[in-house]
């Protein structure tokens, strides 16, 4: 009796984790509630028969910031905000493939290459311009790549994590997701070498990253980085926290 029920709960448990295996990218990209109309975005970036369609603030100053969104996130929600604390700026915000008005579906690949298809398109668009990378949650990681294959001027991670599946695991410690993941996002392995200006905002109530994968993230970093802790700021609100806005922007006026 005893035999089979240890069975049974093995077969559950292996039930689960092929579930969880077959699903993860479902549970992960949540996008559903970002999605937009492309004939509301004026900036798009042609992808092997995928348009990624995000907006453009500033158009023509001398300088170029590239956000990159949060899990869920609406960029476009930004705009009026990153017009008044970046004036010399333009900024270039494109969703991820999935999101948004963008087209296709998401990916660890695919994102990380689109994202460096982004930064070449702006780096093309303004020739000379210094660019200026900036990155929320999800899109910490996926700055942290471009900033690892491209030359990033200066990179700001908002509430960033030292890899995905630490903070799945952190999540999940029942289930064995070290060997489950397929997209892990290693923000540690992407920063190993970048040596430009790094600006950390972290939120002290994130209920989402673990304090410790931050941590761990920081301390793998080639040098140490200005870091901006925002003590009321949760994951979700860290933007509406009156210190984002003057951390972000004098960052970036910020001479190197």
């Amino acid at each position: 009796m005893i035999l089979a029920m240890l069975a049974l709960v093995a077969i559950a448990y292996a039930g689960i984790c092929a579930w969880m295996y077959s699903k993860q990218r479902d549970l992960m990209y949540l996008s559903q509630a970002t999605k937009a109309d492309a004939k509301d975005t004026d900036f798009g970036v042609a992808r092997n028969g995928v348009m990624l369609n995000g907006w453009l603030v500033n158009i023509g100053q001398p300088g170029a910031i590239i956000y990159f969104g949060g899990n869920a996130e609406r960029i476009e929600n930004m705009r009026d905000e990153f017009a008044k604390w970046f004036p010399q700026s333009s900024v270039y915000l494109v969703p991820y493939r999935g999101y948004g008005a963008s087209e296709g579906t998401p990916s660890e690949d695919a994102l990380l290459s689109d994202a460096l298809a982004v930064f070449d398109q702006v780096q093309a668009r303004q020739q000379g311009a210094p660019i200026v990378v900036i990155g929320r949650s999800l899109g910490s990681s996926v700055a942290s790549h471009v900033a690892s294959q491209r030359p990033v001027a200066k990179l700001a991670l908002i509430t960033p994590f030292d890899s995905m599946t630490s903070v799945a695991q952190s999540h999940y410690p029942w289930l064995p997701l070290r060997w489950l993941m397929q997209d892990r996002y290693e923000s540690t392995r992407y920063l190993s070498n970048y040596a430009g200006p790094v600006l950390v905002i972290r939120a002290s109530k994130d209920e989402v990253i673990p304090a410790a994968s931050t941590d761990r993230l920081i301390a793998s970093m080639a040098k140490p980085p200005q870091v901006v802790d925002l003590p009321e700021a949760t994951h979700n609100s860290v933007d509406q926290d009156p210190g984002f806005g003057r951390a972000l922007s004098a960052f970036v006026a910020a001479q190197r």
